[in-house]
Parts: C-alpha cells; structure tokens; sequence
C-alpha cells in the first residue's frame, strides 16, 4: 500500500469517527423524563459579546419571550420543571428564577456557567422541560461563586430587598418605591430623601488584596449636582460613586488622603446605563456600559462599614433616578466580566442565543416546520383554526359540487338522448311522477346526485324544465290522451313559457348554490391571513420593546411564524379559486344547454298541443 493510500484511508477512518462522536453527541439526552429542550448558544466572539478573557462561575441572566421561545404553554407555571445542563449535557448547572409571567410570556433567569471563554461561538448550555412530576431545585444561594458577596434583584414582592446569595446581606431600610417594571423585572425608583441602607457586613469587607468590585444598572431622570449614586464608609475611609451633571466619577476616601477618577464620563439621561467601580490594590477604575472610562492609582486599605444606595449616609446629596440589579463582588473582576453581565443583561443581548426546541425522540433537531409551529402565538393560532374552518368548507363545497355537476351532465345527456329519440311523438310520453324519496331530497341537489337514485333523471334540470312544462300541460289539458287531443291557446303557451322560464331560473339557483362560500373563502382567505400576520408581526416587536433583546434570534421567529397565517390564508383561497373557476363553467354550460332546451322544448308543445 502507498504513503498516500495510506492517508487517504487514515482521513476517511478519522472523517467517519469524528461523524460518529458529532452524531452520538447530537443525539444525546440528559433524562428522558424531560421531554423538551432549548440549547442556548454562548456567543463571545467578536459577532456576539466580544469577550477576549476566560472567566469561571459566571452567572449569566437568560431572558425568555415571545420572540426566542415559544414553549410557555409546555412548562409548569411556577417553572419547577426548568432545568440548565452543561455543553457536555451531563453537567447539572445552578439556577435560580427571578420573575415568571406566562400570562404576557416573559420569563427572567439567573444561570451559573461554569466556563465563560473568550473569543468564541461553540459553547453552549441546554435548558430542559416540561416534565410535568418535576419538582424545583432553583437555588438562587448556589448560583453564585464564593466572591459574590451581594445581589440584589429588587423583587416586587419584597419588603426589603434580599440578598441572592449565600451571605444574606439583606438591606437594613428603604422608604423609597419597587418599580415593577424596570429594566430587568423590578427595580428601585429613588427620590429625595430615601436611600437605601445595608448595615455593616463582615461579607462586604473590602480587602486590599483581592479588591471590590460594586456594579449595578442606571437610569437618571435629571440633571444630578453632586449627587451621591453609592456610599460606603466606616467613618475613616469612604467609597462614593456619584454623578454630577451629566458625569459619572467615583472618589475614594482615607484620613490622609482623597482619590478621585476624573469627572468627565458621561452618561446619558433617560437611558439604563451599567455602571461599575473596579477597586484593586493600586488602582480605581470606573467601567460605563462594559468600557474603561477612567481611572486613578490609589492606596486600598481594609475597611468595612454601612453602605447607602440613592444618597450619601447623612441622607444627603440625594440620587434622583432608577436603580437596578445592584451587585458587590468582594473581588476585583477583568473588564470581560462587566462585559459579560452588560451582554446578557443589556437591552441588546448578544452574547446568549436561544435555539430552536427539540423533542425527545425528534433525532436531535426541530426542523424547520416544527419551529414555525411552535413559534405562533395565540392570535395567529385563532386565525388558523378559521382559516382551517373556512379551508374545509370550501373543499368539501367543491367536492360536493364536483360530484353534482358530474351527474348533473351525465343525467342531461341522457335525458336529451330519450327526447330526441321520441322524434315528432307525444312530448309528455317521458314524464314520470315524483317520488317521495325525490320530494325529500327536493331541497338537497349534492345528496340527491350523490346517494339518491336516477332512474327518471332525478338530477338533470332540463329533465326537471321538462317535468315542469308537461305538468303545466296537463294541468290545463288533463293527464289522458284523450284530454290532451284539445288544443293549447296562444295564451296557454305563453303562460307555459313563464313558468319554465321560473322555474329555469330556480334550477339556476340550485347550480349555483354554496357557490357563494367558494367567493368568500378566495376573497376572505388572504385577508384573514394578513390580519394574522400584522397581529403576529406587532406582538414581536411589542415584545422586544418591552425585553430589550433586539437580536435576529429574538425577531426571526416571531415574524417567520407571523407570515404562516398568510400562507394558510393562500392555501385557502388558491384551491378555492380553482375550483370556483372549474365549477363556474359548467354551471355555465349547463345554463346554456337549459336555454337552448326550453327554446326547443315551447315551440314543440305549441306545435303538438296547440291550435
């Protein structure tokens, strides 16, 4: 065997292994007792986060909506069955849920990832439910690391904020206001006058060695003069971040000595802002929104003491504004983990990426089709289900009348055989008296042509024009051939003429029965489709205002689901036009042979029958 034989069959052998492990792997399912999962793509490449630093124990907060998740009516209301599984989909991870409303379909969480790595855009996390036995293990303690030493999410529901993790630095007082929706859930809206206050925490001890990390999200809705956003001070030492005008600084305080970043970080009013102060041994470091702003070397010494939030701790120099999801690391953290929290708890989230679902035993992927389906909402279910309604009338009206038409023309065609074949006899030698069964079904032509029976014609209308005019005959000249022998007056013959020409006009009416919902499901059709999609197409974009989360994940769904309606609308009104078009021109012909037949028809009775 050649050296190139040889490779070439050590390529295909490590080609169809690495097919098999990819395949294996695809197909791999942490419990069967979860029947759903969601894999959440971790983007940190330059298209996503663009994060450059490999960081542990990240929590990352996952926002879930209308947009990128279409499954709320598969999970349990208080969300016991959500569960967060590594890459490998063997790693369980901590979780903990901060706000669930499956009413208007928004749901917050907080997951810990174990590995956050830079630069790249494979990693991911699955999210499983919709075992309907589960039983929570949300644990809001465990899913932070050991240097988170305070979160506070501002819960609606609380009388004071409580801290998430495992230190229960809870706040001390606040008189202020729980705004229920802020940027992420609830948050705090601070007036003149009331701060909130945090006592003195052995866990919140600033340590020169390790450093301090204190974050949070802004909004301010006025111009600030020298307000105090953050204190915290034992009495010798203080740490302030303020703002004064449209500038963010922060200053740090001992009894020789004041350090202060330069004033001249702007931000902008009106708008959430993350902000975060960076304390290390040598060094202060303010970071807006994820970028190093400013900076100013420093001398850290240990401290402990109260901390204030809205004012300073003498109840002065009062914030005015909106604060929320303030965070104390006990650690000094890189930039990427500001970015990292910016990304994914921003507005604009690109770092975490919801995938399409998959169920189990679906061979690993969704399908396209199964990802519109899943992605309509209610409104567009409602419109699918008329159009649905609509769509099996109009083919069962055209089946029906199909059938019908088909033995309207076969019924004429041997009626007209057996009339012409009486040449110049007595023309009423065809007519047959009706049956009870054909006086039932005198009201129902599809049933009649299709279940009744056809042994006189039953269904031809120019059988019917015919038994009209013999009857009209005998009912003027009697039913025996003697009586008939007498002849029909001019005025007979005319009055005969009018009532075949009602009664052609009935027959038409029967031809053209239930046409009418054909017309309405072409016309309606569409229509009914492109409300759906513009009902679709708004609920989207009301809730990626209402989320923040502007990425192509989060509107792709929602607007591709959207335009399913239309496509239903036009499955409905395309056969439909067919059809109508098909059925219109053998109503058509059959008026046409109608007209013909009684023109024939009066002159040969006035010519048997008359004077």
């Amino acid at each position: 065997m050649t050296m190139l034989r040889m490779l070439r069959l050590l390529g295909v052998t490590l080609l169809l292994s690495s097919f098999s492990f990819w395949s294996q792997s695809a197909m791999a399912w942490w419990n069967d007792a979860w029947p759903y999962r969601m894999g959440v793509a971790i983007d940190t490449s330059a298209t996503g986060a663009n994060l450059t630093e490999n960081n542990k124990e990240v929590t990352l907060l996952l926002k879930l909506h209308t947009g990128n998740f279409e499954d709320f009516f598969l999970v349990k209301e208080d969300l016991a069955d959500i569960r967060f599984v590594g890459g490998d989909d063997q790693t369980p991870l901590k979780h903990h849920v901060e706000k669930v409303d499956l009413l208007n379909q928004l749901i917050y969480i907080w997951v810990k990832v174990p590995q956050l790595s830079g630069g790249i855009n494979t990693e991911r996390v699955w999210m499983y439910y919709g075992n309907q036995t589960a039983v929570s293990n949300a644990e809001a303690t465990g899913s932070y690391d050991v240097n988170t030493g305070l979160v506070y999410h501002f819960n609606f529901s609380e009388v004071l904020p409580q801290d998430s993790t495992a230190y229960g630095s809870h706040a001390a007082d606040y008189q202020g206001i729980v705004n229920e929706q802020s940027l992420i859930a609830s948050g705090l809206s601070f007036e003149a006058g009331s701060p909130l206050t945090i006592g003195d925490q052995p866990a919140l001890a600033i340590d020169p060695v390790k450093g301090m990390t204190v974050s949070m999200w802004v909004k301010t809705v006025e111009s600030q003069q020298n307000a105090v956003l953050l204190e915290h001070t034992d009495g010798a030492n203080t740490l302030q971040l303020k703002i004064d005008g449209s500038n963010v600084f922060a200053e740090y305080s001992t009894p020789s000595t004041t350090y202060g970043t330069p004033a001249t970080a702007a931000i902008i009013a009106e708008q959430w802002q993350h902000i975060a102060v960076i304390l290390s041994a040598d060094m202060m470091s303010l970071v807006v929104n994820g970028n190093p702003v400013s900076s100013t070397p420093i001398a850290l010494e240990p401290f402990t003491g109260q901390w204030t939030l809205g004012a300073s701790s003498q109840n002065t120099n009062s914030f005015i504004g909106e604060v929320d999801e303030l965070r104390i690391d006990t650690v000094a953290r890189n930039n990427d983990w500001i970015k990292a929290a910016v990304a994914s708890q921003g507005i604009s989230n690109n770092l975490l990426k919801p995938q399409p679902a998959e169920q189990l035993g679906s061979g690993g992927g969704s399908g396209l089709f199964t990802v519109l389906i899943t992605s309509v909402e209610e409104s567009g279910w409602t419109v699918i289900i008329l159009l649905a309604i609509m769509a099996l009338l109009s083919w069962a009206v055209m089946v029906g009348k199909m059938l019908y038409i088909r033995r309207v023309s076969k019924d004429d065609i041997n009626f007209l055989e057996a009339y012409r074949a009486l040449g110049n006899g007595d023309p009423a030698l065809l007519n047959h008296e009706e049956t009870e069964e054909d006086q039932e079904l005198e009201n129902s032509p599809i049933t009649q042509a299709v279940f009744g029976s056809h042994d006189h014609f039953q269904s031809s209308p120019i059988y019917r024009l015919y038994h009209r005019g013999i009857e009209e005959v005998e009912s003027r000249m009697g039913k025996t051939l003697s009586a008939r022998a007498s002849n029909l007056s001019p005025q007979a013959v005319d009055a005969i003429k009018a009532a075949l020409d009602a009664q052609m006009m009935r027959e038409i009416q029967r031809l053209n029965s239930k046409m009418v919902l054909l017309t309405i499901a072409i016309s309606g059709g569409p229509f009914l489709g492109l409300l759906g999609t513009v009902l679709g197409v708004m609920i989207t974009f009301a809730a990626i205002a209402l989320t923040g989360d502007v990425n192509i994940s989060a509107i792709a769904p929602g607007v591709a689901a959207a335009l399913l309606t239309t496509v239903a609308g036009l499955i409905v009104a395309i056969p439909a036009l067919f059809g109508y078009n098909y059925l219109a021109t053998q109503v058509k012909s059959s008026i046409a042979d109608m007209r013909v037949f009684l023109d024939e028809f009066v002159t040969r009775l006035a010519e048997h029958y008359g004077a």
